[in-house]
């Protein structure tokens, strides 16, 4: 048997299915199974799969479309490994990712346990500026992928680990889409089992390609924060306000400038030298002035994007509309 097996599912993209097992090729550990489960999709990746299973351990599942968080589970129950990792089909993996997870856990008993993501070079300016603007700290990105995190640290799906134990205990997703990963982290650590980040068993993520797919996300991001509280009430934290909060200080400098132009270039300031920081903070960090350009823009992105989808999902919890009702019984 494998001591690991990683979980791919998968929806119509099977170019990023190429692009994911050929870095698995390239693993310096080498026990380990991929269990490929495709949902549903019109572009199938069954080809791909069939290509991949001459040089590794692959099995392949087809079946019918019902979210992520499903197929995620539909993998783990027929994963054979001591240990599960789920990854998103946008990922790419170092070759010493699983040498770095083993070595973590020969020395430490976790039961659940994730990793950071970062941008390759290769990847095009916009992604790489994407991929900052989710990942810094002065976004409020970067909380997600800290070892100083406050509270325990709750593991995302795009780079997520679990034992066996953990699966059976649990029953895995509860609900196959819409922060189905924060939901199921935050009842692994209410089951009582102990989570970490493993800082150096990070993967490459490439994310969305261009501004318009990465509103989308954002949006979609902002909603699933609320439909989290319909699980976990106390989960909304202040912090997670944050992009709400700036999107309506913007809007009121604005009307302010409108109405007294003083007060509102002292506003319109602040905002200035916010993102002229995130701006400064990318350019020495991604060393690269043109993905850098983007920062200002990808930033007013995410936070409207996040601000709107809390607003829109908060408007339909009021009115009493549950998008998971025809999944679990939440009550």
């Amino acid at each position: 048997m494998p001591r690991y097996s990683i979980i791919i599912p998968v929806f119509n993209r099977p170019d990023e299915i190429d692009e994911l097992l050929t870095s698995l090729t390239k693993q310096s550990f080498s026990d380990f199974e991929v269990v490929l489960v495709e949902d549903g999709s019109s572009k199938t990746c069954q080809n791909i799969a069939g290509y991949y299973s001459k040089q590794l351990n692959l099995r392949y599942f087809f079946k019918e479309n019902e979210g992520q968080g499903y197929a995620r589970n539909y993998g783990y129950q027929r994963a054979k490994g001591e240990i599960f990792i789920v990854f998103d089909s946008d990922c790419l993996i170092p070759p010493n990712y699983l040498q770095e997870i083993n070595s973590y856990l020969e020395l430490h008993q976790v039961d659940a346990f994730g990793g950071p993501d970062a941008a390759l070079d290769s990847f095009t300016p916009i992604q790489r500026a994407i991929s900052h603007t989710m990942t810094s700290f002065l976004t409020t990105g970067g909380i997600r992928g800290s070892k100083n995190q406050i509270g325990p640290y709750h593991p995302r799906s795009f780079n997520m680990g679990i034992t066996k134990k953990v699966f059976q205990k649990t029953g895995g997703y509860r609900i196959p889409f819409m922060g189905e990963d924060l939901e199921f982290s935050i009842r692994i650590i209410n089951a009582g089992f102990k989570t970490v980040l493993i800082p150096n068993a990070f993967v490459y993520h490439k994310r969305r390609t261009n501004l318009i797919q990465f509103y989308k996300q954002i949006n979609y991001f902002g909603r699933a924060r609320i439909n989290l509280t319909r699980f976990h009430p106390g989960h909304l934290k202040i912090l997670h306000l944050f992009p709400l909060i700036f999107v309506i200080g913007f809007i009121s400098v604005l009307v302010l400038s409108l109405l007294n132009q003083s007060l509102g270039f002292l506003g319109i300031q602040f905002y200035i030298i916010y993102l002229s920081l995130i701006f400064t903070d990318a350019l020495i960090k991604l060393k690269s002035f043109k993905a850098a350009l983007y920062i200002p823009l990808t930033t007013l992105i995410q936070m409207s994007g996040y601000a709107v989808g809390l607003i829109h999902e908060g408007v339909q919890k009021f009115r009493g509309i549950d998008p998971n009702k025809k999944y679990v019984d939440l009550y």
